[in-house]
């Protein structure tokens, strides 16, 4: 089976944001937090079963190969049992773009043995468990995929080191961009570096972003490019059979504009449409600080969003099940 995974029920959700939010180190509660029972309920009660939760590296781990700090972990543990009682799986997102304290990874001190250090310390916290997801890192950006590579193996390296059997999510460079996936870049493009990835439990996949608007950004507020970013998903699907492997889309997402809403279920359609290589998605973004963030999927005065509206009828079976992916075709 791809990626050594075998049928699992499909994994379609939210982003729940906010503990990567403010600068650092901050204070929990003035300058990020984390998802409320409140919105826990909402998106679960959409039939989501999936969280991908963001927190900063350097709040977990204050200095560099230094123990972790108490609180901050415990927030994270809180929040992932929260999920779990509610029938959640969560995908642990160190929120970084490859970088630490604003030096890039490859460069200074932040170097592959520090990021597997991390992984060392925090993998026990949540080791072993089938609705815990590790993502390596979220868009490492501004580095090449050949200096993301030893990273990313040393990270994997310390997961198992750790005991952990969890599965693993990877992403590339260039914001792990569906659109960029290919692109030249100094050293060999995502496609062609990361065959390298190396699991000694070969449990991994791939976590590719993308978005609809002209840069793929997801700052803009019109989705013009729904058609190109659904062949950017269908040349990483063609790499996926090509090779062997399976993947899951950690962001997309638009507006309330009329052209974002069709996208959204669109790129939601098309991946449920490939399940058999991709394992689901978490739409970008709920979180309780938003307010009136043009991307935002948290209800507001109690109603839904335009865009939840749009996601709803793509989360579940059109009889309420949870559907099955990474079934062989």
């Amino acid at each position: 089976m791809t990626s050594g995974l075998s049928a699992q029920p499909c994994l379609r959700g939210i982003n729940a944001a906010g503990g990567e939010f403010g600068p650092l180190p901050g204070k929990h509660g003035k300058t990020h937090i984390f998802p409320s029972d409140a919105t826990l309920d909402y998106f679960a009660s959409k039939g989501m079963n999936v969280i991908r939760l963001p927190f900063r590296w350097e709040r977990v781990q204050p200095q560099l190969y230094g123990e972790l700090d108490d609180d901050e972990l415990e927030r994270i543990k809180d929040t992932v049992r929260r999920a779990t009682a509610r029938g959640m799986t969560t995908i642990l997102d160190p929120h970084n773009y490859a970088k630490y304290a604003g030096t890039r990874m490859g460069q200074g001190r932040v170097l592959p043995p520090a990021f597997a250090d991390f992984w060392l310390r925090f993998t026990p916290h949540f080791a072993n468990r089938d609705d815990v997801i590790f993502l390596l890192m979220n868009e490492p950006a501004g580095i090449s995929a050949a200096t993301w590579l030893p990273a990313a193996n040393a990270g994997i390296e310390a997961i198992r080191k750790a005991g952990a059997n969890n599965l693993i999510m990877v992403p590339g460079t260039i914001w792990t961009g569906a659109s960029h996936w290919f692109d030249d870049q100094d050293g060999g493009s995502n496609a062609e570096v990361l065959r390298e990835i190396h699991d000694p439990q070969n449990h991994f996949i791939f976590e590719v972003h993308q978005y609809l608007d002209r840069d793929y950004s997801g700052t803009n507020t019109t989705c013009p490019r729904v058609d190109d970013a659904i062949l950017a998903l269908e040349g990483v699907s063609g790499w996926f059979r090509q090779h062997g492997y399976a993947g899951f889309v950690g962001e997309f997402g638009g507006s309330s504009s009329p052209d974002c809403l069709a996208g959204i279920a669109e790129m939601a359609s098309y991946l449920n449409s490939q399940g058999d290589i991709w394992l689901g998605w978490t739409a970008w973004a709920g979180g309780d600080w938003w307010g009136d963030y043009p991307l935002s999927l948290q209800p507001k005065d109690g109603n839904d969003r335009p865009q939840m509206k749009a996601l709803e009828p793509h989360i579940r079976t059109p009889d309420g099940r949870i559907a099955q992916c990474l079934v062989s075709e």
